[in-house]
C-alpha cells in the first residue's frame, strides 16, 4: 500500500492546515490509522490516531485540544485537521495505516507509511 499525505505548506502561528492522506491504487481496507511527525534533529514522534470504525481516536499530548483527525472511509481518506498551529508544530508529517483496525500511538504497530508532507509554522 502507497500513501499520498498533502495539504502541507507553510502557515502563520495561529493558522489552520488541514493535511489528508489516501492510499494509491486500493482502498484502505480495515486499517487502523496514525499521523506522526519529525522535526529537523529530532525523532519520529506520535500525533494522532483512529481506529477503522473512527470510534477511537488518541492523540498526543502536545496536540490535544488543537488537531482533530478523523476519516472518510467512503472517500478512502483520512483526514488531520490542525488548528492554532504553533511554531513547534513544524516538522514533516507522515501518515501510516497497520493491518488491524485499532488505532495504536506506536509507530511499530504500522505496516505502511507515506512520503511525508511539510508543514512550517513561521512565528
Amino acid at each position: 500500500v502507497q500513501l499520498q499525505a498533502s495539504g502541507g505548506g507553510l502557515v502563520q502561528s495561529g493558522d489552520s492546515l488541514k493535511l489528508s492522506c489516501a492510499p494509491s491504487g486500493r482502498t484502505f481496507g480495515a486499517f487502523g490509522m496514525g499521523w506522526f511527525r519529525q522535526a529537523p534533529g529530532k525523532e519520529r514522534e506520535f500525533v494522532a490516531t483512529i481506529s477503522w470504525s473512527s470510534q477511537r481516536t488518541y492523540y498526543a499530548d502536545s496536540v490535544k485540544g488543537r488537531f482533530t483527525v478523523s476519516r472518510d472511509n467512503a472517500k478512502n481518506t483520512v483526514y488531520l485537521q490542525m488548528n492554532s498551529l504553533k511554531p513547534e508544530d513544524t516538522a514533516v508529517y507522515y501518515c501510516a495505516a497497520r493491518r488491524s483496525a485499532g488505532a495504536s500511538t506506536y509507530p511499530a504497530e504500522y505496516d505502511y507509511w507515506g512520503q511525508g508532507t511539510q508543514v512550517t509554522v513561521s512565528s
